[in-house]
């Protein structure tokens, strides 16, 4: 693992309020996109898919930070969520919306 790939994801994490990372033809990880977008919430989205040798390299590292194995890898606030069925559930919860208002600096 190069630290280049650590620090960048760090970097995107802590520079992005809402942080995924997706892969461009993963249905779950439009789904997230969709359902960020159709709130208006404002995130970052880094497509793994699309980056080369790295792609494979930051969702290794994310492995290991977050035990998730899968995408999308979801950060609010620089905490680690979950994939798609996290959010989902907190959107149904009518909490996604509130999470990402108090978790803002």
């Amino acid at each position: 693992m190069s630290d280049e790939i650590k620090s960048n994801v760090e970097k995107a994490i802590a520079e992005n309020h809402v942080m995924v990372f997706s892969k461009s033809y993963c249905p779950y990880c439009n789904r997230t996109k969709q359902t960020l977008k159709d709130l208006n919430i404002k995130f970052e989205a880094l497509e793994l898919d699309t980056m080369g040798e790295d792609g494979p390299a930051i969702q290794n590292y994310l492995s290991q930070r977050t035990k998730q194995v899968t995408v999308p890898n979801i950060f609010i606030g620089q905490k680690h969520i979950g994939g798609n069925q996290e959010l989902q559930e907190l959107h149904s919860k009518g909490e996604l919306t509130k999470l990402v208002e108090t978790t803002k600096a």
